[in-house]
């Protein structure tokens, strides 16, 4: 059986202009509220035009010894120059989390599919 997993694509966000860049501190307290930014194309910019643009980005969150990720967050994205109008393809959650674990989201382009990155989160 195929797994999801081979339809999610990663890469450096450096130099690859779909691959989620997610802006979190490394460490923050227990339960303190703390925010994470979710941007495409920090550092090469993505099209934005009608033809080819990021529809959307989830945030998801999975505990050190959790089974399951929690959905944290999505933000769609739905003007691409219709009436010169555009949606750039950033979003932020204001958050708070008990446990270390591990921060995933996933992005997606109507022409080259979903793209995926993570970062590790301590919780002192």
């Amino acid at each position: 059986m195929d797994s999801f997993g081979q339809f999610i694509q990663i890469g450096d966000w450096k130099g690859e202009k779909h691959v989620p860049v997610i802006h979190a501190p490394e460490t923050v307290k227990a339960g303190e509220a703390f925010d994470v930014k979710v941007s495409i194309g920090d550092a090469v910019p993505h099209p934005n035009t009608f033809e080819h643009h990021i529809e959307w980005i989830k945030l998801f969150y999975l505990p050190e010894d959790g089974k399951f990720p929690v959905h944290m967050a999505t933000f769609d994205f739905r003007a691409h120059g219709e009436g010169n109008a555009f949606t750039e393809p950033a979003g932020l959650a204001n958050i708070k989390l008990e446990k270390s674990g591990t921060l995933y989201a996933l992005s997606y382009c109507n022409i080259h599919g979903l793209w995926g990155n993570s970062v590790k989160i301590t919780i002192e």
